[in-house]
């Protein structure tokens, strides 16, 4: 239970940053909603699918790769230079590469070339984003977790601020939400360059760029397929047909307005979001750490269910109440959540709570994957995951929109995190309770629907109280296992 709480312990922080900078960045989502129609904010959200896509290409598996080989101190030094030396030039030559291209790219982005700015501030940001990746790996993989959390915090604050001020006080459009993000990658990854700096000390390597590319690569496709999954939705959304729009929503709604209303809703599921990247961050250097110790099979599996219990209480929590949530008002910007124009989205929460949900469960089993170093697995599953979203959004959006979309993005996260558990378990035996887990999910589940299906006053509080009963006796004889197993 110690190095449980070991693990617990980093994830608080990570995780208390992660919420404080979730919710300070969160602010911009009512501010936003209220100041950009849905067609205008679908820009921020196509830009930002791609960032997600092209920050995979740009990163190559290095972080990955550094918290794996960088744990043997002695050669820290030379895997850190070697690593940022050869981002620097790759990444360099991707943005040049980009550059290039933007004529033919633009479009894709809603974007023209009156515009072209925002895709050039895209560019700047992957570039700055990409040479801070393995310094906030070393600050990881060496628990230096405090100051990890203060410098993503001042990210948050920096890219708030720029957003109210360029927008309310000097007038500036959608560009706004890029310059800021921009300014804010600049300063936290020059400050990230001096805590991190000593490290420089040490001399380039073409083994240890060998070693890691061999270790780092199946990140790649395993990573644009992670993407395809979470961001491609938007470009399927953005393509439909007026027609369909119109026929599912309504005349007057076009695709934009659809990209924008689905990017809005999305951002509720980041209360699950939060809890699996919090857990992320503190999980993959403390399954490192404790990769050699005989009782781990045992732990990794006792964490996977405590896991469990707390995704099941924030799938309950935001699924009941998430029209309660989004019509919250904020109070310095008199504005709610998400403005009331994109609550015909709401509907698809639950799809997505569900997908973050089993990619935790993914998270969790990536521990065996890691440790035997059968990273080559990952891009296979993620690629079947990516083929699985592209196949469903095609079939399921013409007929269903966002909802089809969300159905599709849970699908795919559900059978990418089954086939990894089975595949871990061959590489690595880790004695996960894998049916019980799966009955407290579709208990959850069952109580969201009864929710949608009963209108009676006060049926919220009844079907929250029935899923903190199970939540409960799940944890309950969780601990009792546990102590019985260490008596």
């Amino acid at each position: 239970m110690k190095k449980l709480r070991e693990l617990f312990s980093d994830s608080l922080i990570y995780g208390i940053s992660s919420v404080l900078a979730r919710f300070i960045n969160y602010l911009l989502v009512p501010f936003h909603t209220d100041v950009f129609n849905p067609a205008r904010y679908s820009i921020v959200g196509l830009v930002y699918a791609a960032i997600a896509l092209l920050n995979v290409v740009f990163t190559m598996g290095m972080e990955s790769a550094y918290l794996r080989y960088a744990k043997d101190r002695d050669q820290a030094p030379h895997i850190f230079k070697t690593l940022q030396i050869g981002l620097l030039s790759v990444s360099t030559l991707f943005v040049f590469v980009l550059y290039l291209l933007m004529p033919s790219l633009l479009p894709l982005f809603n974007l023209g070339a009156e515009t072209r700015g925002i895709y050039l501030m895209m560019l700047g940001i992957l570039w700055f984003d990409t040479l801070s990746i393995v310094p906030f790996a070393e600050l990881r993989l060496v628990r230096r977790s405090w100051l990890f959390a203060f410098l993503r915090t001042v990210h948050v604050l920096i890219n708030l601020f720029l957003n109210f001020y360029l927008i309310l006080s000097l007038n500036f459009g959608i560009e706004a939400v890029f310059i800021a993000n921009l300014a804010a990658s600049i300063l936290v990854t020059l400050i990230v360059w001096v805590f991190t700096g000593n490290l420089l000390r040490g001399e380039w390597s073409p083994r240890w760029l060998k070693t890691s590319f061999e270790f780092g690569w199946p990140f790649i496709p395993a990573g644009i397929g992670f993407v395809i999954n979470e961001m491609l939705d938007r470009f399927f959304l953005n393509e439909m047909s007026a027609e369909a729009v119109e026929q599912i929503y309504g005349l007057g709604t076009t695709p934009e307005d659809i990209v924008g209303i689905y990017n809005a809703c999305y951002k509720l599921a980041v209360f699950m979001l939060l809890l699996v990247q919090m857990y992320r961050m503190a999980w993959q250097p403390f399954f490192m750490r404790h990769s050699d110790d005989k009782e781990s099979p045992k732990i990794f599996a006792e964490a996977f269910s405590y896991f469990n219990l707390a995704a099941a209480l924030i799938f309950l929590t935001v699924s009941l109440f998430s029209r309660e949530i989004v019509s919250v008002n904020v109070p310095l910007l008199n504005a709610t959540i998400i403005n009331e124009a994109y609550w015909s989205g709401l509907h698809i929460v639950p799809f997505l709570l569900l997908a973050y949900w089993f990619h935790g469960w993914y998270i969790n089993f990536s521990a065996g994957i890691f440790i035997k170093e059968k990273t080559r697995a990952l891009y296979k599953i993620t690629l079947l995951g990516a083929v699985i979203t592209i196949v469903a959004n095609l079939l399921l959006i013409p007929h269903f929109g966002m909802t089809g979309s969300a159905v599709a993005t849970l699908l795919s996260y559900c059978v990418m995190a089954i086939v990894l558990g089975i595949y871990s378990k061959r590489a690595m035996h880790v004695p996960y309770r894998f049916f019980s887990q799966f009955v407290l999910m579709l208990l959850m589940s069952l109580l969201v629907v009864l929710d949608m299906n009963t209108e009676f006053e006060g049926s919220k509080i009844i079907w929250l109280s029935a899923g903190l009963i199970i939540i409960g006796v799940s944890a309950w004889r969780l601990q009792s296992s546990s102590s019985d197993e260490r008596s």
